[in-house]
């Protein structure tokens, strides 16, 4: 490889640590359709912890994905929203699907299954 090539290489990988992560493209989809609180969130992504969830939003948050708002509240209220940075990513989330319904459904699901119905139906 040359020095151009591997320069691409880390940006591209710089690019897929910000989104990896078992549950990271799904919060990013879900925020993608609304401004969604934590409890919804964690209701929503079958078989996510919580501390797990925490932990993809405050890396999602740090990553500049992700804005959380925190209102002075009792009881407390947090709502996270995804950020224009991360609207960019909406062709990329968008092809996949496509993909998806193309490939997805030919029968090699089963790993897809484990996560549960909502995770094959979306």
């Amino acid at each position: 490889m040359n020095d151009k090539e591997v320069g691409m290489h880390d940006e591209i990988r710089r690019a897929f640590g910000m989104i990896s992560g078992k549950w990271k493209l799904e919060i990013l989809w879900l925020l993608h359709q609304r401004v969604h609180r934590f409890g919804e969130l964690r209701r929503a992504i079958p078989g996510i912890t919580q501390h797990m969830l925490t932990t993809q939003l405050r890396e999602l948050e740090a990553d500049g994905l992700v804005s959380r708002k925190v209102f002075p509240e009792v009881p407390l209220r947090v709502e996270y929203r995804i950020t224009s940075k991360a609207c960019g990513l909406g062709p990329t989330i968008r092809a996949l699907m496509a993909w998806w319904q193309t490939h997805g459904r030919d029968g090699s699901t089963k790993r897809a299954a484990a996560r549960g119905p909502k995770a094959i139906a979306s």
